[in-house]
């Protein structure tokens, strides 16, 4: 993520429109810019909907400025649901799923933990990790424990993860969205380098 920069700017309301779950309701964006040096600039909205859901997609502006298929393909499809934790109280999660590279968008859902980590770079997740209340996690429980851990991933099991982080952690799971959604594709395309692999 050096390569890039994340800033929010402000918000924007949004009218009626389907929701995650197919319902119409309108909503407050809150709008994350993200540049990288002699790209066109990208835009992440995390809408919030007064029906309660929360989502996170990379929107298409009016005018999309020229860029590689595979990447404007991407625009305003396969939204992140942000959604309350029903395995850590009083913490939100945001699934772990990953954009497959290719003309157009499809995600892969179930990763061993080693895999995981190579697809979304090991540097990245502990820096975002590192964060207070911030925890990479299986997404739902299993009969027999399996624990997610950065240091040693795990490459038997595929799992799904996700990213379980405080109510008051905006940045959290923008950064999140990021290494799973967007920079996959933005290393395909060749707008980032290849991750550096141990």
């Amino acid at each position: 993520m050096d390569q890039l920069t994340l800033r929010r700017d402000g918000t924007t309301p949004k009218g009626y429109a389907a929701t995650c779950s197919g319902a119409q309701s309108r909503g407050v964006a809150g709008v994350w810019r993200v540049q990288l040096d002699g790209r066109p600039g990208l835009t992440v909205h995390d809408t919030r909907w007064e029906n309660g859901e929360r989502d996170l997609v990379l929107y298409q502006p009016a005018v999309v400025p020229e860029m590689p298929a595979p990447l404007s393909n991407l625009h305003n499809r396969r939204r992140a649901g942000i959604q309350e934790s029903g395995l850590r109280v009083g913490e939100l999660r945001i699934m772990g799923w990953v954009a497959v590279p290719g003309d157009r968008p499809s995600f892969k859902k179930t990763f061993t933990t080693a895999d995981f980590v190579d697809l979304c770079g090991l540097d990245d997740l502990l820096e975002l990790t590192a964060r207070p209340g911030v925890v990479l996690d299986l997404a739902f429980e299993r009969p027999d424990p399996l624990l997610v851990d950065l240091d040693e991933p795990q490459d038997t099991d595929s799992v799904q993860h996700a990213l379980f982080f405080p109510p008051d952690d905006d940045e959290a799971p923008v950064v999140f969205f990021l290494l799973s959604r967007i920079a996959p594709t933005l290393r395909h395309i060749g707008w980032l380098p290849d991750l550096v692999r141990s």
